[in-house]
Formats: structure tokens, sequence, C-alpha cells
């Protein structure tokens, strides 16, 4: 069986770099590129580098998705490593060319690039746009940067078994094809983004908007104005569409991921909309894992059927073709997540928070996940952080909370007292009129550290 899916995916890895011709005339980006021109923009990357060089490492600080694509293209014919950044901003770029060297750069801002980094910006080309050659499929051809919310960037490897299986896969398990058309309010240069927003409708021969629309009225009007089939969205953004005005008739996929949903939130999008949000569980080492929607009326998480799970001390273990190959595994091919579990019926699993977010205070063990989700259930709350400092008494904590609502200070403390445990009351509170977020819609992690020196 997974000899038979081994052939299979690189039957289907093969043709995507080979496309037929009916598809090149369809448009990949709405009134704007054609998979044609994507297709001749990699072979002009594949130029600009030299073909038959060896593969150099080019930092793609862009929203572009045509752009993307086709210098996803061009890395899996073997003509580059595309390094995704997690920010675009000159200090992350600097921090992570500590990890990785680049010497090139394609950028929307090439002003915002460290010194010595050559910025070029990508023509087509006239040379055949079939590579020719494949990048082997367990080699890395790309790299994506975590950081913001988790503190120091790490960097993951991807193959092309890696993303192009789990694009592969979404493709068959939703059905999507060259009928639908993809909205996204995230960028193309973090996993979701990248998977959702341009691998899965460049495998599928879809359409998708060019733009990243993230205020509400926007959205809705785009996806009601061009009849968009899928919505790619997070957490925070699902929270600014609950307002009256919410229809979109022509959805038939809307998508969360990179954080917990609310549920009174997706509940909202269900009543007025009658579509289930289907939120995906995962990381960028580990890939999609497994999907659960209001719809289906439990919490409980189901796995993908190409994904291989156990409980190991308590925490998710993982097997997939599409994890990182950073990531440590046991003798049976398990990775270890950072995150606690149990198991349900039917092969579910109800997830339990951070292994991480788990701290000791007063010697008792405090969940900082679901004290961040009771508070942001208050009157006035728009969101919400918690975090713990460290203490000179070894492994206890000291709990802070930054909240983003209209009470006062006093108002507050005291509806946490009513609402939680003594021990597990945050100690320091700071009331702020928005908490930053990353562009995948995470809590900027070094933001809220800075509040507590």
């Amino acid at each position: 069986m997974m000899e038979g899916r081994k052939d299979s995916f690189l039957k289907t890895y093969r043709e995507l770099l080979t496309p037929v011709p009916s598809l090149l005339a369809r448009e990949f980006t709405h009134s704007g590129y054609t998979y044609g021109e994507v297709f001749k923009l990699a072979a002009g990357i594949r130029k600009n580098l030299g073909v038959g060089a060896s593969p150099k490492n080019i930092c793609l600080c862009s929203t572009n998705k045509a752009v993307v694509a086709a210098c996803v293209l061009a890395s899996l014919s073997g003509s580059c490593r595309v390094v995704l950044p997690y920010s675009f901003s000159a200090h992350a770029l600097a921090e992570m060319r500590e990890t990785i060297d680049f010497n090139l750069a394609i950028a929307d801002h090439p002003e915002e690039m460290p010194p010595g980094v050559d910025v070029f910006t990508p023509l087509p080309g006239n040379d055949d746009i079939h590579p020719g050659a494949l990048k082997p499929p367990d080699e890395p051809f790309l790299y994506l940067f975590t950081g913001g919310s988790t503190g120091r960037p790490r960097i993951w490897s991807k193959t092309p078994r890696n993303l192009l299986s789990e694009a592969f896969y979404l493709k068959e398990k939703f059905s999507l094809s060259d009928r639908d058309l993809f909205v996204a309010t995230v960028p193309p240069y973090h996993i979701y983004g990248l998977l959702f927003s341009v691998l899965v409708p460049l495998v599928s021969g879809a359409g998708v908007m060019p733009d990243i629309y993230t205020f509400p009225q926007e959205i809705i009007s785009t996806v009601n104005k061009h009849q968009a089939s899928v919505l790619v969205s997070v957490p925070i953004h699902y929270r600014v569409l609950k307002v009256d005005n919410l229809s979109v008739s022509s959805l038939r996929l809307a998508f969360s991921s990179a954080g917990s949903l609310d549920r009174d939130d997706s509940l909202f999008f269900y009543e007025k909309t009658g579509l289930g949000i289907t939120e995906i569980y995962g990381s960028t080492e580990t890939g999609g894992v497994a999907t659960r929607s209001i719809s289906e009326k439990t919490e409980a998480w189901k796995p993908f059927d190409v994904v291989q799970w156990k409980l190991s001390g308590g925490r998710l273990a993982v097997k997939s073709d599409f994890v990182s190959r950073e990531m440590t595994k046991d003798q049976d091919g398990f990775y270890l997540t950072g995150d606690e579990a149990r198991k349900e019926r039917n092969n579910r699993f109800v997830l339990l928070g951070r292994a991480d977010g788990i701290v000791k205070v007063a010697g008792k063990r405090v969940d900082l996940t679901d004290i961040q989700n009771k508070i942001k259930k208050l009157p006035t709350v728009n969101d919400a952080a918690v975090l713990h400092l460290p203490t000179d008494k070894g492994r206890e904590s000291i709990i802070a909370a930054v909240v983003a609502c209209d009470l006062t200070e006093t108002h507050l403390r005291k509806l946490l007292t009513d609402m939680l445990e003594p021990y597990a009351v945050p100690r320091l509170l700071k009331i702020v009129p928005h908490i930053p977020r990353t562009a995948a819609g995470k809590i900027d992690r070094r933001w809220l550290e800075k509040l507590f020196p």
C-alpha cells in the first residue's frame, strides 16, 4: 500500500511540472496571471539563476501569489531553494540570515534587505516551460521559518513529498477543481497560506484572488462579487466577520487554521451561512494533521486518512509524509508534538492544550490556554493573551495577562477572581487597545514580553 502511494505521488509530481495545454490558458490569479504565465515566470527564474548550476538559496519576500507559485515551480526543478521568512522586517531578515545563508532575494520592498543581498525581479523566460528535471522527492527544496509567536525563529525544511503530497491530498479530500476560486485573508509566505492560497489551487487548476483581504466588508464583498467558492482565513478574521450582513452564498468551503477557532465565532458563521468552518489542526513542522467542524457537533478532531497518530506520555505523536525531517522521531517513526491530547471514539482525539502551556503556580498545574479562553468570554473583551514569567523559585511561574477590552483593571481583576481559582488569577494585568498579531494571525510573543521587562 505504501509503495503504491509513493508511485502515485511520483506520477502526480511529474504531471504538475508538465502541464497540459488546456491548463495554460486558465487564470491562476484572477485578472492577473494565467497558468501559462506562471510557468513562463518559473522558466525566467531558472534562466536568471543559470540552468544546471548548483541551486542557490533565494529569500522570497513577496505576497504576489503568482510569483510565489513560480518560485516554487523553479525550486521543484532544482534551480534554487526557496527561503520563506516569518516577517519581512529588516531585523527578522537579518536574524534569519544567521540561520541559513542567502545572498539573493525576490522582494516587494527591496530596501529592507540585509547588506550583501542582491534583489532581482523575476521576468518571463522564453525557454520551454517544462523544466526537464525534477528535484528528488525527499530532498529539501524549501525552508520555512516560524517566529513572532514562539520567540527565537526556527527553520524547518520541506521536501517535495512533504508539501505536494499534502496539497494533492487536500485537493482530493475536498474535491477541489478548476471550478473553484479561492479568497485568502492570510499571506502566502506562511505554511497555511502557502498551502491553501498557492499550492492547493495550483495542483487543482483553480483560481485565486490576488490580494490579501482582512477587513470584514472587504472579505464579504470580494467573495460575493466574484462568486468565490473557498475562503481561507484565521480565527481573528472570523471574529471580525461577526457582522449582521454576513452573507456568502457562493462559498462551499471555509477553512481556518493557525490557532483554535472560538466556538461562538464558529457558531455565528454557521448560523448565518449554513456552512460549518473546517478547522485544520497542524503546524509548520508537522503539516496538516486533522480537521473538525462545528457542523459535526463535536470538539474532537478527525485525523487525515494519511496521518497515523498515537499518545505518548499524554502527548500527541504523528506519522505522515507531511512532517519535516528536523522533527525527532521514535523507533516507529512517530514525531512527538507539543500538544497534550486524549483519545475519543471513532479514532478521534481531543486536544488538552500545549504541553509547554502547562505551568506550576503555588505547586498547582495551570493551563494558560484555558485561562486565555475564559478571559475572551468576558464582556467587552476583544482579545487576550496569557503568558508565564519565570521567577527566582526555579520551576514556579508568575502568570501575566494582556487584555484588549473596555473594562478597568479593577473590574477585570474582580471578574477574574470570581471566575478562576486563586492561584490561576494573573498576578500581572495590562489593558491595551489591541494586541498585535503576526500576518498569520498569531499573537506577537516578543511584543508581549516587552510589556513585562
